[in-house]
C-alpha cells in the first residue's frame, strides 16, 4: 500500500486476466498462501490469525509455539494441512476479524477485492460477496444471477426471487454443491414466473404456450422443462447430474424469468406474485 492509499495496479486499473475456471472442490496452495498473506497484509499479527484458523478448524494452539516466528510457521502449517473447504471458511472469518473496529469497512472490502482478484486469476470457480463465498460461473452465469434475486423483488414476485436465492444457495453449497436443489429451485422460480405472466396455475409444461416468447425461445423452453424433469426420473435411478448442468439450468431459468418480468413491465401488466 502506498502513501495513496491504493496499490499502483488499482489506481491505474492494471490487473491479470482472470482464468477459465478449472477448479471448484480444491484451494490450490497459491490460494492457501494468498489468504495467509491477506490476512497479514491488513493488520492481522500471527497471534490473532493462529486464534482464527484453529477456531475454524476446531483445534487447539500448539502451547509450545509462543515466539512470532513459530507461531507463524504454525500458521502456514495449519493452512497448508487444512481441507480445501475450510479454506474458503477461513476466509469467510478473516473478512469479519479484519473490519472488527474499521467502522468505515476498508479493510474488509480491500479483503474481498483482493480475495475475488486472487481466485480469478488462478481459475478457481468461487468468488466472496459480501463476505460470503458462493460460487462464481461463467461469465454468462454471472451476468444473468448477479441481480436476479433482487429484480424479481422489485418487480413483485418475491416468491421466485425466494426460490432463485434458494438455487444459488444450493449450487454455492460447499464441500459438496446440491446440485438437484439448485436445477428444482431455479425451476420453481421460473414457474413463479410463467404463473405470473401466464395467468395460470397450470404446471410450466403447459404455461410454455401462454407465454410472449417468439419461436424458437419456446421450444427451448419447453426443452429445459423436459431436462429438468427427467433429472428427476435419473436422481430416482441414482443418476446425479454434473455441475455444468446445474449450471446451465440456472443460467437460463434466471434470464428467462427477468425476460418475462421486463416484458410484464413494458406492458404495464400489474404483478401478482403467485
Amino acid at each position: 500500500m502506498s502513501k495513496h492509499g491504493s496499490p499502483f495496479s488499482s489506481r491505474f486499473g492494471y490487473r491479470a486476466a482472470a482464468r477459465e475456471i478449472t477448479i471448484r472442490e480444491d484451494a490450490p496452495d497459491a490460494v492457501r498462501a494468498g489468504v495467509v498473506a491477506l490476512a497479514y497484509g491488513l493488520g492481522l499479527g500471527p497471534g490473532t490469525l493462529r486464534e482464527v484458523i484453529c477456531a475454524v478448524l476446531l483445534k487447539r494452539p500448539d502451547p509450545n509455539n509462543w515466539s512470532p516466528g513459530n507461531i507463524e510457521r504454525e500458521v502456514d502449517q495449519l493452512v497448508d494441512n487444512a481441507p480445501w473447504y475450510k479454506i474458503y471458511d477461513l476466509a469467510e472469518r478473516l473478512h469479519v476479524e479484519v473490519g472488527k473496529g474499521d467502522w468505515e469497512q476498508v479493510k474488509s472490502e480491500a479483503f474481498e477485492r483482493d480475495l475475488n482478484q486472487l481466485l480469478q486469476e488462478n481459475g478457481v470457480g468461487w468468488k466472496m460477496s459480501l463476505g460470503v463465498i458462493v460460487v462464481r460461473g461463467s461469465e454468462v452465469f454471472e451476468l444473468a444471477t448477479r441481480d436476479a434475486a433482487d429484480t424479481m423483488r422489485a418487480a413483485g414476485a418475491p416468491t421466485a426471487a425466494q426460490e432463485i436465492h434458494e438455487a444459488l444457495t444450493d449450487i454455492s453449497r460447499r464441500p459438496v454443491a446440491d446440485i438437484t436443489g439448485a436445477i428444482q429451485h431455479a425451476m420453481a422460480a421460473l414457474e413463479c414466473v410463467a404463473r405470473t405472466v401466464g395467468g395460470s396455475n397450470e404446471t410450466l409444461g403447459k404455461l410454455i404456450k401462454l407465454l410472449p416468447l417468439p419461436p424458437p425461445l419456446d421450444g427451448a423452453l419447453h426443452q429445459l422443462w423436459g431436462f429438468a424433469s427427467e433429472q428427476g426420473r435419473h436422481l430416482r435411478e441414482g443418476r446425479e447430474p454434473r455441475f455444468e448442468e446445474a449450471q446451465l439450468v440456472v443460467t437460463v431459468a434466471a434470464a428467462v424469468s427477468l425476460y418475462l418480468l421486463q416484458h410484464q413491465d413494458r406492458t404495464n401488466t400489474p404483478v401478482v406474485d403467485v
